[in-house]
């Protein structure tokens, strides 16, 4: 045998072997979920619940075998500092160099009101496990692209205004709301529903999240007769309205959003933060579900520092992201694909989920993207720097 045909013979064979191996390789290559979230800052607890809950949710589908035959899944993170231009950036990133299958974000609502479009366009799916504002999945979009497991602006305007009503006999409302498209979001449904109640808030006021002093804020509602303050803001500035109250000696009930929920706010507002309020989506104080233990064993061994409910700061982040992408992987297996567009039509498709927050049954079409509504949600207040649900003390 010549040395060039005997040279074209292992060449051949080689680009056989190739060829055979190119499959398998390609069913091994990871299935990429992208996370954009506050990973540092004063909320950065939150961002951090987000990312534990994925983990934990991913490590559970991988030791499963994984999704579509065998590929495992891969987190990649980034921190957009709760700054809606560092979060655009990152979700492009994350759609156009990393190839993420889909995107979990948006701790913050003005984060997730600027990465939302861009979602829509890349027609790229996005999994809010956190911000909670209305047009974050009410956005106009056909197809859309932006679904959620958490709590809704508009539902849980409502049910600040039932709750307060219900365990404070409010008939004033003061209402005192970060000046942002958080802000905005909220002070339209909570308007909206306290119509429904045949009401008008007593005053609105705003404030600046840099804010040091909210006291002529609150000066001015409580002049206006407020007698119950409906408040919207995250940790820092939340704790600003706390300490504004201390200082004026105005002991008035606060029923909050879940901001204070996201980091440092027993540190930051002082004793007087266990007066406040706020709309959880899960605790893991009190009786769990089997999916709940599960989920706590889980966390338990994963992150030896959780020795139980009490070292599991904002739950909502970690029950929130982690039955989100249980509901991403149903949809991922159910269409056979980790195509953006299957992974859309999957979601809008999925018929029941057994999940920690609650068991899922079609919990998306078309037209709705929430998975949680009014009846998903808990009360909460800190007790001894613990969020647990109102009336429990231990």
């Amino acid at each position: 045998m010549s040395f060039l045909p005997r040279r074209t013979f292992i060449a051949s064979c080689a680009a056989l072997v190739a060829t055979a191996v190119l499959p398998a390789a390609h069913a091994a290559e990871p299935i990429r979920i992208g996370l954009v979230t506050a990973l540092s800052g004063q909320s950065a607890q939150g961002g951090e619940a987000i990312a534990r809950g994925l983990a934990v949710a991913i490590d559970d589908i991988n030791a499963s075998g994984g999704l579509l035959g065998g590929r495992k899944l891969e987190l990649v993170s980034r921190d957009d500092e709760s700054n809606p231009a560092k979060g655009v950036i990152a979700a492009r990133e994350l759609i156009y160099k990393e190839k993420v299958a889909v995107v979990f974000g948006g701790l913050d609502t003005p984060v997730s009101m600027a990465i939302v479009p861009l979602m829509n366009q890349a027609k790229t799916p996005f999994m809010g496990p956190w911000a909670a504002g209305t047009g974050i999945t009410r956005n106009g979009a056909n197809p859309n692209y932006a679904f959620r497991v958490s709590a809704v602006d508009e539902l849980v305007d409502k049910a600040m205004v039932q709750y307060a009503q219900k365990n404070f006999h409010a008939s004033k409302a003061g209402l005192i709301l970060v000046n942002n498209p958080w802000g905005e979001s909220n002070e339209k449904g909570l308007t909206a529903a306290l119509a429904e109640k045949g009401m008008k808030p007593a005053g609105i006021e705003k404030f600046e999240g840099s804010d040091v002093d909210v006291v002529p804020q609150l000066t001015r509602l409580k002049a206006a007769g407020a007698d119950t303050l409906y408040l919207v803001g995250n940790v820092g500035p939340a704790a600003q309205v706390v300490k504004s109250l201390d200082r004026m000696g105005w002991k008035v009930p606060v029923v909050s959003h879940w901001g204070p929920a996201t980091g440092r706010f027993t540190e930051l507002a002082g004793p007087s933060a266990k007066n406040v309020h706020f709309v959880q989506t899960y605790s893991f104080f009190g009786k769990q579900s089997p999916q709940g233990e599960k989920l706590l064993a889980e966390l338990k061994a994963k992150y030896p520092a959780i020795k139980g409910p009490d070292d599991i700061p904002a739950a909502i982040g970690v029950a929130n992201a982690y039955d989100g992408m249980h509901l991403v992987a149903k949809a991922i297996a159910a269409k056979g694909s980790a195509e953006h567009e299957a992974i859309r039509e999957g979601l809008d498709n999925i018929d029941r989920y057994e999940g920690v927050i609650k068991t899922y049954v079609k919990p998306f079409n078309a037209s709705n993207h929430d998975a949680l509504n009014e009846n998903d949600y808990v009360w909460a207040q800190f007790i001894d720097n613990r969020i647990l649900p109102v009336g429990m003390t231990k």
